[in-house]
């Protein structure tokens, strides 16, 4: 697990395109699927402009990562197969959910199952 306060050495995405991988200075790393990334992204169009705006995305299981775009030193625009790209994944942001990876996970799929959502496309 990695610290908010950390900045990646190496941001690589595996050769399928569904998972990246972040290695932190100081040694920590992080697995961040892709689907993941793309159904927790910090664009207005996921998580609204208040949090009672947040949208639960559903069937993004086969999503894939096209690029990974720096932006400045403190964050990386990620580019999905399905073409949302507004998202600025800042490096607190990705070692937040690396930190807290499991527990996110469980509440996206609780709130999946509470609206009726899949994750199959």
């Amino acid at each position: 697990m990695s610290s908010p306060t950390q900045v990646p050495e190496e941001l690589r995405v595996s050769p399928n395109r569904r998972t990246l991988f972040i290695a932190w200075r100081g040694g920590s790393r992080d697995e961040l699927p892709a689907e993941m990334l793309r159904v927790m992204s910090p664009s207005a169009e996921v998580q609204g402009h208040a949090p009672d705006q947040r949208v639960t995305v559903g069937g993004k299981r086969a999503v894939a990562i096209r690029d990974v775009l720096p932006i400045g030193h403190y964050a990386v625009r990620i580019v999905f197969d399905d073409g949302h790209d507004s998202g600025l994944f800042t490096w607190s942001y990705l070692s937040e959910l690396g930190a807290n990876r499991d527990a996110r996970w469980q509440t996206y799929l609780d709130e999946l199952a509470a609206k009726g959502l899949r994750r199959d496309p």
